[in-house]
């Protein structure tokens, strides 16, 4: 799918539209559950009764020789993993009553093998209330792991606010798994006597190791944003940090580890951004017009940690920034996410000549066309993040639409 021009319509308290639309993950615009999800969902809550009203009506069209206890037993399993104990204990209880109710119809009830029919369907009710318990209490453990990830995240990695400086600030963490919420991408953004600085990396490596770095690599930011006057002093004190780490483990990351990063500076008064890249993907630039500007370094530089193969001053590359355009920085997750040829995606092509209301906006957007380009499998975390520097009365709210050829 190519870029979709687009143009701002203001209108204060409008909801904001962005190219073709917003849907949430699983959705639709409105957040709603898809109508085939929906659809399967009560295919499966209906499947118990069915497949128990099925045995009936099969043992009632068949001779006596022929049983459904396969049918009756089928009914509580299913239903163990779906729904809760009780549903499935109510779900056993019918299919066995179902079966007794048909050996009476048949007098057949004191026969061996209706007794032997009806014992084994009890005892599958049995096992499917056991596997009922363990499913929940495998999903006890999931939801406690999914608070203590979202709380490791906030910790190491907190959201930023949404304004900064007199800058609008969005960001988002968007993990490659399911349920995993945090790995070896990083951002953090700050207000500091030089303006407000940012930086956004990407770890070698994933695990433990990586959580450790980002930790280590924001920490030394939010030090050295607040006492370095330069930014190329942010990045040299950022590279020192990551040697000292280096030293101190004794893993094989104590020799290869390196971090990709970029950081910015964007001082209060003289409408520019101060950009030193050590390897990272070069930032965007978006204006308010839909035009689009690559911030790519003047001289490429190693990433961090990565100092003593190499040994050059960092140098900050200056651009404007004018009123209403927005900064978007990006890890390769972004850049490296395939289609089903195998195609990278291309944030730049992708983004030129679109309008968003502000920086929240363009990465519901983002986010979004890129499960699309996906099909939703992306193979690498990705973090956000997007600055916008509000225009001289400009609207909080800007609605946008498809311009229609």
């Amino acid at each position: 799918m190519g870029a979709v021009p687009s143009v701002a319509v203001y209108g204060p308290g409008r909801r904001a539209q962005v190219g073709q639309g917003q849907r949430g993950a699983g959705g639709d615009v409105n957040g709603r559950p898809r109508p085939r999800a929906e659809q399967a969902r009560r295919f499966i809550r209906a499947l118990p009764p069915l497949v128990i009203l099925g045995g009936v009506v099969f043992d009632l069209s068949t001779p006596p020789s022929y049983t459904a206890a396969p049918m009756f037993s089928a009914a509580p399993l299913i239903a163990a993993p779906f729904f809760s104990m009780l549903t499935t204990l109510l779900t056993g209880i019918a299919a066995i009553l179902a079966g007794v109710g048909l050996h009476l119809y048949n007098h057949t009830a004191t026969e061996v093998p209706s007794l032997t029919e009806t014992f084994t369907v009890a005892t599958v009710a049995a096992l499917a209330l056991l596997i009922n318990r363990v499913v929940l209490r495998s999903g006890e453990r999931l939801a406690s792991a999914r608070v203590i990830a979202a709380a490791a995240q906030k910790a190491v990695l907190p959201t930023p606010a949404e304004r900064i400086g007199g800058l609008q600030v969005a960001a988002r963490y968007e993990a490659a798994q399911a349920d995993a919420f945090i790995g070896g991408d990083l951002f953090a953004v700050q207000d500091t006597p030089y303006g407000v600085r940012l930086v956004v990396g990407d770890v070698r490596g994933k695990g433990l190791d990586a959580v450790e770095a980002v930790a280590i690599v924001i920490g030394a930011f939010r030090e050295a944003a607040e006492q370095e006057a330069t930014l190329e002093g942010v990045a040299q004190r950022l590279e020192r940090a990551l040697a000292r780490e280096g030293t101190r483990r004794s893993s094989l990351d104590a020799f290869e580890g390196f971090t990709t990063a970029v950081l910015a500076e964007i001082p209060r008064v003289d409408g520019h951004v101060r950009v030193v890249n050590r390897g990272h993907p070069e930032p965007l630039l978006l204006h308010a017009d839909g035009g689009l500007e690559l911030l790519a370094p003047s001289e490429p530089a190693l990433p961090l940690g990565m100092g003593e193969l190499a040994a050059w001053p960092d140098r900050a590359d200056e651009s404007p920034y004018p009123p209403g355009a927005t900064l978007l920085f990006y890890t390769d997750g972004l850049s490296e996410a395939r289609d089903a040829e195998g195609t990278f995606y291309d944030p730049a092509e992708r983004l030129a000549g679109r309008i968003f209301p502000g920086p929240e906006e363009l990465l519901d957007a983002l986010v979004d066309d890129v499960r699309r380009y996906t099909g939703g499998g992306s193979t690498d975390d990705m973090a956000l993040l997007a600055v916008s520097r509000p225009a001289t009365g400009q609207p909080e709210r800007r609605r946008t639409m498809p311009v229609v050829p």
